[in-house]
């Protein structure tokens, strides 16, 4: 990979990791950096380890050990890696048995190509707007559970909803009305060293095709620069479908963010 496409995949991951921490407690220890948040223990994002360094086996089994005791809120252990992480630790955690996901980092230098239907869009920024925002992250999370095939469990959804809005600020969240009701929402932040991101997108299913989610992405993205930020950066899962609609307005794959996960107790 040459130097300059290298760096840039480097500030995407940092700016995703970066949004990730936002909120809880993170600190580094033993070879990597711990998010923490004992409020939100069943949402993977708010309890992981990321920007790991550990490679020898001694730095490995110290790593693991801390890991045990800093998460013993958890039910699980949550590992976010890429292609700077060292090749002997993922091999560990390929040896234990952790399952493996993978999301796609996408980043778009210029302009957005095409162009977006007039929206009715709002920050979520009033006791009614919060409201609405956590009506339509439940739907968000019934509709990512029956894709997975997991149980409801509700209390997860709150969780995810109440943690998001934890990082605002500096992120801001949106929501696109259409017919007199919030239908969708995304959010926006200028970001580190220059890169922003944009993130968590959601249109409700009968309301998808319509022109929201392009709108959403046109406006956050307009918002993140107006904040000072450049390249902006989207992360997709990238078994998914919308990773399509994100390269076609500009997006580009830049880096391969990897997610280790263990149940425990």
């Amino acid at each position: 990979m040459p130097h300059a496409e290298r760096d840039l995949a480097r500030r995407g991951l940092a700016v995703n990791q970066a949004n990730l921490a936002l909120g809880h407690e993170s600190f580094v220890a033993d070879g990597a950096t711990f998010v923490r948040d004992a409020e939100y223990p069943r949402v993977y994002d708010a309890n992981h380890v990321a920007d790991i360094t550990a490679s020898t086996p001694d730095e490995i089994s110290r790593l693991l050990a801390s890991v045990e005791t800093e998460f013993a809120h958890c039910a699980h252990r949550r590992y976010h890696t890429d292609f700077t992480t060292p090749p002997t630790f993922e091999a560990r955690l390929q040896l234990d048995g952790y399952a493996l996901d993978h999301s796609l980092v996408m980043l778009v230098e210029g302009e957005l190509r095409g162009a977006a239907k007039p929206c009715d869009i709002r920050p979520v920024d009033s006791d009614a707007a919060r409201d609405a925002f956590f009506a339509l992250n439940k739907h968000d999370w019934q509709e990512y559970a029956a894709r997975l095939g997991k149980g409801e469990d509700a209390g997860t959804g709150v969780d995810l909803a109440r943690s998001q809005v934890a990082k605002s600020p500096p992120v801001r969240y949106w929501l696109a009305y259409a017919d007199g009701e919030a239908r969708g929402y995304f959010n926006s932040w200028e970001g580190v060293d220059g890169v922003g991101q944009v993130e968590n997108l959601f249109v409700q299913a009968e309301y998808r095709h319509r022109g929201l989610a392009t709108a959403l992405i046109h406006h956050c993205v307009a918002d993140a620069r107006a904040h000072g930020a450049g390249p902006i950066v989207i992360v997709a899962d990238a078994s998914d479908t919308p990773k399509q609609m994100y390269a076609a307005m500009g997006f580009r794959p830049v880096a391969i963010k990897r997610e280790y996960l263990k149940m425990v107790g």
